[in-house]
C-alpha cells in the first residue's frame, strides 16, 4: 500500500456513477459527473470510491462483469458523441422519458446499446483523422484483451445471449477456423464492441485525470472471481477448474453461517492456482495492472479466497456440501508486489475470517476494513467498535451490500443493536446516519468513507444492493439538485472537525495533502 495511506487521515464517498442523475436514464461521464468530482473536492473528501466499471450482464450486477478488462458502454455521455458529431442530436432529443430515481436497465439496454452501435457504423465515415488515430492507437495499446474481448461480446449478440459454454464446440474452444470466420462475419459487430470500448475509456481517463488533479484518488474494486460467462473464462480455460465440455466441475461460494443456514452459492468458476501460478500468475499480472489504469487503488473483493476459499461441486442446489481449499496464499502477492514495487492494494476482510486470512493481510500491511452497521451486535469487545481499531483500516458506516444506515437503524437492527449504538453513540436515535459518519470520521481509522445514502440520511428505498436478491438492485440514483449546499456544508464541516484533509497536517507529522483550485474557489457546493 502507498506509505501515505498509513498516517494521512483521509475520507471519501462510495457512490458508482450510475447513481449520478442525469438526462438519459442513467449516470453516465459527462458535465455531473464533473460537477460531482468538484463537490468532492470542496467537501475535502480525498477518495472516491466505486463499484467495478466493467459491462455487467444478466441481473446488471457489477460483480458479474463480461470482462475484467472492459468498461460498461451505459456509462458513456452520448451527449459528447453528438457533439463530437458521432451522432445526431435529434436521436438525443428523441430519448424516452426514463425515471429519474432509478435505472431502468432494460430501458437502457434497448435504448443506448443501439445508439452507440450508430454511431459505431458512423464512424467510418464521420470521423477527423484526429479520432481515427486515437482510436487505433486504443486498440493497439489494449490488444491483448481487446480483440477476444469484442469478438466475444459479438458471438454473444450473434447467439441471442446465450452462454458461451453453450455455443457449438469449435467456438466454445476456441478453434482457429472457426474464430477466422466469425471475424469476417461479424466484423462490423467487433468494431462496435472496439468503439464502445475506445469511448469509455477516453471518457473515464479524463474524468479521472480531472479527479486527480484536485487531489482525489479513485478507488476502485476487483471481485476476486469472474464470471462463467466471460470473456475472461472463454479465453483462459485452462486457467479455471472445466471440464472436456468447458463446463465448470466446482463453483465458488461461502458455506452456511449465522445469516444462511445454505450458504452463498455463487456459481462463479474456480482458478486453477497451480497452473496460475506455474506461469507466473500472468493473467492476474494483466488484470491488476488493467485496474491501475483505471484507479489509483483497489480494493479486492472477498480477500479470504486467496487464503482459503469454499469449494462447491458444479450442480449443488446450494453451498451446504462444500469444502475449504487453501488459496495461493503469500506466494501470490509476493509475485504481484515483485510486479508492483507495491501493493496500493484494500483488503475486504469481512465474512467468515480466520487467523491465516488475518496473517496474510497483515503480512503485506494491507489496509483491512471495518463495518460500523455490524459493531453493536455483542459488546465493548466487539472488533467492528471505533475503540478497537488500529490505524491501518478503511472504516464504513455500511456498504453497497448494508442497507443504508436509516434503514438499518429503523428496520434492520435488533432492539439490542439500537440501544448499544444509542448508547455508544451518545444518541437518542434521530439522526442515525450522521452519528455512525461521525464515529467513522473520528475513529483513527486511516479512512473513514461513507455511502452517499448515508450523507443524505436516505431510507432502505435507497439500498443498492440486496445480496441474495435476483433483481431490484443496483438501480439507485441521485435526484438532481438533491446534493445542495447544506449537504455540502455538513460533510465539509465534519471532515475539518475530525481532520480528515491531509492539508490540515501540512508541516507537521501527516504527509501534507495541498488544496486543489477548486478548494480554494469553493466550487461544487450544489451538483446536478
Amino acid at each position: 500500500m502507498p506509505s501515505e495511506l498509513h498516517y494521512a487521515r483521509q475520507s471519501g464517498i462510495l457512490l458508482h456513477p450510475t447513481s449520478l442523475p442525469g438526462r438519459f436514464g442513467i449516470g453516465t461521464f459527462n458535465e455531473t459527473a464533473y460537477r460531482w468530482v468538484d463537490f468532492l473536492a470542496h467537501t475535502r473528501q480525498r477518495i472516491w470510491q466505486v463499484l467495478p466499471l466493467g459491462p455487467t450482464g444478466y441481473g446488471d450486477s457489477p460483480y458479474q462483469s463480461f470482462s475484467s478488462f472492459a468498461g460498461n458502454p451505459y456509462l458513456i455521455n452520448v451527449e459528447e458523441l453528438a457533439a463530437d458529431g458521432l451522432l445526431d442530436q435529434a436521436l438525443l432529443d428523441q430519448a424516452p422519458d426514463f425515471p429519474d430515481d432509478r435505472v431502468d436497465y432494460g430501458a437502457i439496454y434497448r435504448w443506448k446499446l443501439p445508439l452507440l452501435r450508430q454511431a459505431a457504423d458512423a464512424f467510418a465515415t464521420r470521423a477527423t483523422p484526429e479520432q481515427r488515430a486515437e482510436y487505433d492507437t486504443f486498440c493497439a495499446a489494449e490488444a491483448d484483451w481487446l480483440h477476444d474481448f469484442a469478438l466475444f461480446m459479438a458471438l454473444k449478440d450473434a447467439h441471442g445471449g446465450a452462454p458461451w459454454n453453450q455455443w457449438a464446440m469449435p467456438l466454445r474452444s476456441r478453434r482457429p477456423k472457426a474464430l477466422a470466420q466469425a471475424e469476417k462475419t461479424h466484423a462490423a459487430a467487433i468494431h462496435a464492441h472496439k468503439f464502445n470500448q475506445w469511448l469509455f475509456y477516453r471518457q473515464w481517463q479524463r474524468l479521472k485525470v480531472y479527479a486527480n488533479d484536485a487531489q482525489i484518488r479513485i478507488l476502485g474494486d476487483i471481485p476476486i472471481f469472474v464470471a462463467m460467462d466471460s470473456s475472461d473464462a472463454w479465453t483462459n480455460p485452462g486457467e479455471f477448474y472445466l471440464d472436456d465440455g468447458y463446463q465448470p466441475t466446482v463453483v465458488a461460494g461461502v458455506p452456511p453461517d449465522y445469516f444462511s443456514v445454505t450458504g452463498q452459492l455463487w456459481g462463479n468458476p474456480l482458478y486453477r492456482w497451480d497452473v496460475m501460478k506455474s506461469n507466473g500468475y500472468r493473467w492476474w499480472l494483466r488484470r491488476i495492472h488493467a485496474a491501475l489504469r483505471l484507479y489509483d487503488m483497489v480494493r479486492i473483493d472477498h480477500f479470504r479466497g486467496f487464503a482459503g476459499y469454499w469449494e462447491v461441486p458444479a450442480g449443488e442446489p446450494t453451498a451446504v456440501n462444500g469444502r475449504w481449499v487453501a488459496g495461493p496464499g503469500a506466494h501470490f502477492f509476493e509475485t504481484i508486489l515483485g510486479e508492483l514495487g507495491e501493493l496500493p492494494i484494500i483488503a475486504e476482510d469481512l465474512g467468515e475470517i480466520t487467523p491465516d486470512v488475518i496473517e496474510l493481510r497483515n503480512r503485506f500491511d494491507l489496509p483491512g476494513m471495518k463495518i460500523l452497521q455490524f459493531a453493536f451486535s455483542t459488546d465493548a469487545t466487539d472488533k467492528f467498535l471505533p475503540h478497537n481499531y488500529r490505524p491501518n483500516f478503511i472504516v464504513y458506516s455500511g456498504t453497497h451490500d448494508n442497507d443504508t444506515t436509516r434503514g438499518w437503524y429503523e428496520q434492520s437492527a435488533t432492539d439490542h443493536e439500537r440501544d448499544h449504538f444509542r448508547r455508544y453513540c451518545r444518541t437518542d436515535g434521530h439522526d442515525p446516519a450522521w452519528s455512525l459518519i461521525d464515529a467513522a470520521f473520528s475513529s483513527i481509522a486511516v479512512i473513514a468513507i461513507v455511502p452517499m445514502q448515508d450523507v443524505l440520511d436516505l431510507g432502505t428505498e435507497a439500498r443498492m444492493n440486496l445480496p441474495g436478491r435476483s433483481t431490484g438492485n443496483w438501480g439507485w440514483r441521485l435526484l438532481p439538485g438533491q446534493v445542495n449546499e447544506q449537504v455540502a456544508d455538513r460533510l465539509l464541516a465534519t471532515t475539518l472537525l475530525y481532520g480528515r484533509d491531509p492539508a490540515l497536517y501540512a508541516g507537521k507529522e501527516a504527509e501534507a495533502g495541498g488544496q486543489s483550485g477548486q478548494d480554494a474557489k469553493g466550487a461544487g457546493g450544489r451538483m446536478g
